[in-house]
């Protein structure tokens, strides 16, 4: 009997924040199972398409950092196996050499090339498949690498835009996974260090690389020229580490100050259509939309959102558009993701980007951005 007093003494507010939601889900043209369906099918469509088995570089790993988001999200076992089959295939390591005297950190697509960021972001999948089935072998490798670079007095492996997507969250998962807090002392100075040659101040985003420092570059126009996917890597490498840096570090702040201000930025760059352009500030460098760094922005900005960090009404209608361009546009009807970039470092003028244009790492990229629309419509509590 009370139970029941209660039920209709709240049965308005129920109806209310039900009817709120529908009018949402009317408004925003999606529900909670809709976005899932078309993640689903968009992940589905890449793993029948390609195989596992292939080699454990960035592309590769950007790739099963959404695979493993998803799986997180579904439980669906065929994404699990199929990132464990990957690791598997690679001995759950990156760059294979074990003479730490050959070990290099520029640019290269050979085992000798361990420290090279590129060969690290496998590390990333291999800690969350460690978490579902701890076993030492799977991240040995991992903490063999990272703790021998940390052992040097270099600070400079993070010296291009990319790499702190690949390796920032890989020192905070290994925090995590360890307790050393080496790897969070080391963050924050190879940050420092990225900071310092790739970082404008006033337009608060990031040059692909000292290469593309202004004036020294510039775009067709005459303006700085910051590559979306450049600037999507960052973004979207700054949530994974906000998502597991300890409240208490003492650098978080300096982070979040990097998140905050990107997002501020990103979002007045944004197209009307929905995208971002490859040259973020001037979209006649090279016209036209772009998957990979659009995915990343939309997944950073839902990210903070339903961390709380951003606001929901200044940030939400960036987020929106960029979904809709996403699953609208860049996703065909068969599942295939379009109006990727190819792999490269700087927007190019007159470089064909289309409906045809897919690349794992764009596909990695929409799977996040699904994952935190998923649940950014998930019943308010």
């Amino acid at each position: 009997m009370k139970e029941s007093r209660l039920y209709y003494r709240f049965k308005p507010l129920l109806i209310c924040a039900t009817t709120l939601m529908l009018l949402f889900q009317v408004a925003f043209g999606q529900t909670q199972q809709e976005v899932l369906a078309v993640i689903n099918k968009v992940n589905v469509y890449w793993q029948e398409n390609n195989k596992p088995q292939v080699r454990a570089f960035w592309d590769h790993a950007a790739y099963h950092t959404g695979n493993m988001e998803l799986y997180k999200l579904t439980k669906n076992q065929v994404f699990r196996k199929y990132s464990e089959d990957w690791a598997e295939h690679n001995q759950w390591m990156g760059a294979k050499a074990n003479d730490t005297t050959k070990w290099k950190y520029n640019y290269g697509e050979t085992d000798d090339h361990v420290l090279f960021g590129d060969w690290q972001i496998c590390f990333q999948t291999y800690i969350d498949l460690y978490h579902l089935d701890p076993k030492d072998y799977k991240i040995a490798r991992a903490k063999q690498v990272m703790e021998y670079e940390m052992s040097t007095p270099n600070n400079d492996y993070w010296w291009w835009a990319d790499g702190l997507y690949m390796v920032m969250p890989v020192m905070t998962k290994l925090y995590k996974t360890t307790g050393n807090a080496k790897y969070l002392d080391k963050l924050y100075e190879y940050f420092t260090y990225a900071n310092s040659i790739m970082y404008d101040n006033e337009a608060k985003l990031y040059y692909r690389d000292a290469k593309y420092v202004y004036p020294k570059h510039k775009s067709v126009n005459g303006m700085k020229d910051f590559w979306a996917r450049g600037d999507g890597w960052v973004f979207a490498g700054l949530a994974k580490v906000l998502q597991d840096l300890p409240e208490n570090n003492p650098h978080r702040k300096a982070f979040l100050n990097k998140y905050l201000n990107m997002a501020k930025a990103i979002v007045k760059s944004q197209q009307k259509e929905g995208y971002w352009t490859r040259s973020m500030l001037d979209p006649q460098h090279a016209p036209g939309p772009e998957t990979s760094g659009t995915a990343f922005f939309t997944y950073g900005l839902l990210w903070g959102i339903n961390k709380g960090y951003l606001k929901e009404k200044t940030f939400f209608p960036a987020a929106r558009k960029g979904w809709g361009y996403l699953t609208q546009t860049a996703v065909q009807s068969n599942g295939k993701v379009g109006y990727v970039q190819p792999i490269g470092e700087k927007a190019i003028p007159g470089q064909v980007v289309d409906a045809n244009s897919t690349a794992n790492f764009g596909v990695g990229a929409f799977l996040l951005a699904g994952c935190e629309m998923y649940k950014f419509l998930a019943p308010k509590k």
